[in-house]
């Protein structure tokens, strides 16, 4: 595998584990117990994907467990607090609609992702459909969830712009990618009859700095619960 086609790994299997954490932080405090199990699901979903893509770099618990922050290409919507459950909602629409047009265009090319995307596209259809469910709950639901939906779209969507900024190594229209999340997503809302937020998607703070090891603050914090356990115990095995 050539070097940016690691790095591209990288990049997207960091996506996928630091988004499996947070949603495993629900485990047992969803707000019924069928999300307990549905959140689960995804969770586990996405640590695969994780697991398969980190393994094309190097060692996975390695990747997972023994670096810091800075070394972790993530993009910062995914590693944003759980905050409420529309909170949670609003960051798995915007991620999994981006991580299904991803996907579908790497299938359908011909490159080290091919066979990873065809199959992980069928299991990021289930999560966008759930996620999209859940919006039009709420958005089209009681005053305060519709109120609690459209701070949560509006807090987060300042972090979307960075999920197309061109990754090397992945062979994607871009532009196209864009286009496509911008339509679905614009027509979710809608549906849900809540406001396409009017406040820029990226900025000279965000636009990037995760791809690059720049993290927000409640990523540190994340990073050490999820790396505790290792590292107090270097070298075990069950």
């Amino acid at each position: 595998m050539t070097a940016p086609a690691r790095a591209a790994a990288l990049a997207l299997g960091d996506d996928a584990l630091v988004l499996s954490h947070r949603l495993g932080e629900w485990a047992g405090h969803a707000p019924v117990l069928e999300e307990d199990v549905a959140l689960a699901n995804i969770a586990l979903d996405l640590l695969g994907q994780a697991r398969i893509l980190l393994s094309l770099v190097g060692d996975e618990d390695e990747l997972a467990y023994l670096r810091e922050e800075r070394s972790f290409r993530n993009v910062q919507l995914v590693e944003q607090p759980n905050g409420d459950f529309a909170h949670t909602i609003a960051r798995q629409l915007y991620f999994s609609t981006y991580q299904l047009f991803l996907y579908r265009q790497l299938a359908a090319g011909e490159s080290e992702f091919t066979g990873l995307a065809a199959k992980a596209a069928k299991e990021v259809a289930y999560h966008q459909d759930h996620a999209e469910h859940w919006t039009l709950r709420l958005g089209d639901g009681t005053g305060e969830s519709h109120e609690r939906m459209r701070r949560a779209c509006s807090a987060l969507w300042r972090f979307t712009g960075e999920m197309f900024r061109p990754v090397e190594g992945l062979e994607i229209d871009w532009q196209a990618l864009e286009g496509s999340w911008l339509d679905s997503i614009n027509a979710v809302l809608e549906r849900a009859t809540l406001p396409v937020p009017d406040g820029p998607r990226s900025g000279a703070w965000t636009a990037g700095a995760g791809r690059q090891g720049l993290h927000t603050e409640p990523f540190g914090r994340m990073l050490a619960e999820m790396q505790h356990l290792h590292r107090s115990h270097p070298g075990a095995s069950w």
